[in-house]
């Protein structure tokens, strides 16, 4: 009983930690990222002048090892990655709540950068993210839409996330979608450079 209940206090400390208030890294305006993944490591530059809720709930997530053994839970080859939602088995990434969808900061869908997967409500993000593998424009925001919010750019492995993009895919009843790598592809973890 008492394992049980020290595991239920670490979960919630885990929990309210990873969605503590405030600048994760305040004093970067670019900082660097390194995603370590089960395919090689991907280096990306955040931008916190354009994106500044979106690349501080990104961090704090960062921060706390939320990121740590989630999956690429979806790829489309000449299209997207995505990641950040869960964990092997298909567990779902504690949220820290919704953002502000920030897609009129003047980042384009373009090849190599990193945004924000979202809901039709175009403020639902949370945790999940893509690679743009090719340009998207019709990602971008528009007079009669709300867009996807980007807010980085891969300065390094861009090759690892093409080979990421070759893999086999197949439908997964537990996240009812049909473009979930059929061998997992993990997230080992993402630290600040």
């Amino acid at each position: 009983m008492n394992k049980l209940i020290l595991l239920i206090f670490i979960s919630i400390l885990s929990s309210s930690f990873a969605c503590e208030k405030g600048k994760a890294y305040p004093d970067e305006t670019f900082p660097e990222i390194e995603i370590k993944t089960s395919m090689g490591d991907i280096v990306v530059e955040l931008d916190r002048d354009r994106a500044p809720i979106t690349v501080n709930n990104f961090l704090k997530y960062v921060k706390s090892g939320a990121f740590k053994d989630t999956i690429f839970h979806r790829v489309e080859k000449d299209f997207v990655i995505q990641g950040g939602g869960y964990l092997k088995g298909y567990k779902e990434v504690v949220s820290c709540g919704k953002i502000f969808n920030e897609s009129g900061n003047g980042l384009k869908n373009t090849r190599g950068t990193i945004a924000m997967a979202r809901y039709d409500d175009p403020h639902s993000a949370t945790s999940q993210f893509y690679f743009n593998l090719i340009d998207t424009p019709s990602l971008d925001p528009n007079a009669k839409n709300w867009g996807y919010t980007v807010f980085g750019e891969v300065v390094e492995g861009m090759e690892i996330l093409d080979a990421i993009s070759q893999v086999r895919v197949g439908y997964s009843k537990k996240i009812d979608s049909t473009s979930v790598p059929i061998e997992a592809i993990t997230i080992l973890e993402i630290k600040i450079l």
